[in-house]
C-alpha cells in the first residue's frame, strides 16, 4: 500500500517544462499536492534528483502571464516524471492555486 504524507489532486493541465530556464518539453500535469506533481510528458532527457522548471496558466482565467514552479525530479516512468517540491522555493500561493485549480476542473477536458 502507497502512503503519501499530502493528498493528490487529479487533474490536466498544460505545462512548459525547463532546465536551466531553456524549454525542453511539454506535458501535463496528471496531478498534484502540496508537496510535488506528476508530469505526462515523452520527455526522456532526465536524470532522477535534476531540478526543473515547471511553466503554466490557468487558461479560463484568462491570464497571460505564466505560473512558475520549481522541483526535483524524484521519479522516472514511461508516462513521465514525478516532480517534488521539497527543498525548492516555490511560491506557496502558486501551488495552492494550482491545486484549486485541478480540483474545480478535474472532469472537464485537457487544457493546454
Amino acid at each position: 500500500m502507497e502512503h503519501r504524507l499530502s493528498k493528490r489532486t487529479d487533474g490536466k493541465l498544460g505545462v512548459l517544462v525547463c532546465k536551466r530556464g531553456m524549454p525542453v518539453a511539454t506535458g501535463q500535469i496528471r496531478d498534484a499536492s502540496k508537496r510535488g506533481l506528476f508530469i505526462a510528458t515523452d520527455y526522456t532527457d532526465v536524470q532522477l534528483n535534476q531540478t526543473l522548471e515547471l511553466e503554466f496558466r490557468f487558461p479560463d482565467k484568462q491570464e497571460k502571464q505564466f505560473r512558475r514552479l520549481t522541483g526535483h525530479v524524484v521519479r522516472k516512468s514511461e508516462n513521465g516524471v514525478g516532480v517534488d517540491f521539497d527543498g525548492v522555493e516555490n511560491d506557496t500561493f502558486t501551488i495552492f492555486s494550482l491545486i484549486d485549480w485541478l480540483e474545480k476542473h478535474h472532469r472537464s477536458t485537457s487544457h493546454f
